[in-house]
């Protein structure tokens, strides 16, 4: 079976991209950052860095990002 991933926070910022990440795994949420930043263009910033989740952690993980992300 295939697991199903969801993207639950995007962002401009590459770094708050990795600062969530970080955070979601510290509470045993695995995450990934996907970088879809055109690197033709980095320093325009076009494009944006997605943290994906499992489908069945989307709705914790969004839930622990906006109660102790403090990087919005």
């Amino acid at each position: 079976m295939t697991e199903t991933w969801e993207v639950i926070y995007s962002t401009p910022l590459p770094h708050r991209a990795e600062l969530a990440k970080a955070l979601l795994l510290e509470h045993d949420i695995s995450a990934v950052v996907i970088n879809k930043q055109s690197s033709s263009y980095p320093t325009i910033g076009w494009g944006k860095s997605e943290v994906h989740v499992l489908a069945q952690d989307a709705i914790l993980a969004k839930v622990i990002l906006e109660n102790e992300a403090t990087f919005s």
